[in-house]
């Protein structure tokens, strides 16, 4: 009876053994196709996403290297050779193939695209509204093949400035002027400099631009202002306001004594004539501080000559202001989204540090469609900054005086406010309302002598 059932213990420990054998080896079988499964999707999608970057590749070469003219050659190459291969037409066959011949003869044209080494500099960088620019371009074969003759493309801000480059053997160069006639206000970026092959019948381009550009500062026109100006303070170290204080350095008067005055401003000697305390009372004395708020919104200008004259206008007031070495603080309104305007209020200081960081900034300023009008770009600063001695608005012959008097309600009772009307169409005037001096100008030149009036009047 034992040795029976050691017998059948051993059997079926054997078959149990072979049974796990079995289990694993066909485990392993399918571990192994999964990973090669899996390594084969792998491949594919690496292999997908490599044709898919070379089709963007080669369709963004195309579009930038075969033109419309092209476009109709190779459609015209491949229709012919298709139709008449399978209509037997030997007419067909002979257009596509002339014009495949065409389309083989103009891919020599675009080789030395990146020979050239192309060298761009102007004489100044920061200019006035209507003068030019020189400059030089200087073209160089760095090759070690001749040059084929090409174009030079120089972009100058929305315009397009043409040169011819003649055929160049390796380390030769040439150079050629460079002009551009009178710019307007603005930044103006010139370059960069750009390669251009092409055919003769213009199938095929090819361009390579080089990172040299520049930008050219177009500062606004302005005058000369005379240094005594109205509301310009001359002194440095502070006016006298009409405001009372107890301590400072214009003397005003004395008064009788109050609690909570200060014994050190007590006048001894008028105490002791009236016998009643009496203490010493002054006019404040604050720095002069100046404000010139441009308005940029295209409502409230007749056309762009006249927003231009405006821009001079206060151009010429900070220049003037900076010059005479006054706080002074420039400020234009900013542009403001049209799903959030009405509640959102936001302006823009130009630096008025320095002339020319100020004229830089001048030379950004641009009409605005969406913005706020000059009143509330008032309301801003005054709201935004110290008390101020002089404000000066600058705007267009579509603000009424009744909006002027408005804006100027916005600033301190002792701010004397100056708005300067910009009306090309209008004689030089000059008129004192309520709380407000007008000057209206149309030309440049007006502003320098109405403000000079006002100071001698």
């Amino acid at each position: 009876m034992s040795l029976t059932e050691s017998r059948l213990t051993r059997t079926s420990v054997a078959t149990s053994t072979g049974g796990r054998t079995d289990v694993t080896e066909t485990a392993v079988a399918s571990s192994r196709r999964g990973r090669l499964l899996v390594r084969a999707v792998v491949w594919a999608a690496g292999a997908w996403a490599a044709i898919a970057r070379g089709a963007a590749a080669a369709s963004a070469w195309t579009a930038r290297t075969v033109r419309p003219a092209g476009v109709l050659v190779i459609l015209a190459a491949t229709g012919g050779l298709v139709i008449g291969i399978v209509f037997g037409w030997v007419e067909w066959m002979v257009a596509g193939a002339t014009a495949l011949v065409l389309l083989a003869a103009s891919v020599p044209f675009l080789f030395g695209a990146r020979a050239y080494d192309v060298g761009l500099t102007l004489a100044h960088e920061r200019i006035v509204a209507g003068d030019g620019v020189t400059g030089e371009i200087v073209v160089r074969n760095d090759g070690h093949r001749t040059a084929l003759p090409g174009r030079l493309d120089i972009p100058v801000g929305a315009g397009l400035v043409e040169f011819g480059v003649p055929l160049l053997r390796p380390g030769h160069e040439v150079s050629q002027p460079l002009e551009i006639p009178g710019l307007r206000r603005g930044i103006v970026t010139v370059g960069p400099a750009t390669t251009v092959r092409s055919d003769p019948i213009g199938l095929l381009r090819r361009e390579h631009a080089f990172p040299d550009a520049h930008e050219v500062y177009v500062h606004p026109r302005t005058t000369t202002l005379p240094t005594t100006s109205a509301g310009l303070i001359r002194d440095l170290e502070g006016s006298p306001t009409r405001r009372l204080v107890d301590a400072d350095m214009s003397f005003h008067a004395i008064r009788e004594y109050a609690p909570g005055d200060s014994r050190r401003q007590v006048h001894w000697k008028s105490t002791a004539k009236t016998g009643r305390l009496m203490v010493r009372q002054y006019e404040e004395s604050r720095r002069s501080r100046m404000a010139v708020v441009l308005g940029v919104w295209e409502q409230e200008y007749a056309d762009a000559d006249e927003f231009e004259l405006a821009v001079g206008c206060a151009a010429s007031l900070g220049l003037r202001a900076v010059r005479d070495a006054r706080d002074v603080e420039i400020v234009v309104g900013s542009e403001i989204p049209r799903v959030v305007r009405g509640r959102l209020r936001a302006i823009r200081r130009i630096p008025a540090g320095a002339p020319r960081p100020m004229l830089d900034g001048f030379s950004g300023v641009d009409l605005l469609e969406s913005t706020m009008n000059v009143g509330d770009v008032c309301r801003l600063t005054a709201e935004s900054g110290d008390r101020l001695s002089i404000a000066f608005m600058v705007v267009g012959s579509r603000v009424t005086l009744t909006r002027l008097q408005q804006a100027s309600l916005a600033f301190a009772a002792d701010t004397a406010v100056v708005a300067v009307l910009c009306d090309e169409r209008a004689h030089p005037r000059m008129q004192s309302l309520a709380g407000i001096t007008v000057l209206t100008v149309g030309t440049l030149d007006d502003l320098s002598g109405l403000l000079l009036r006002g100071a001698t009047g």
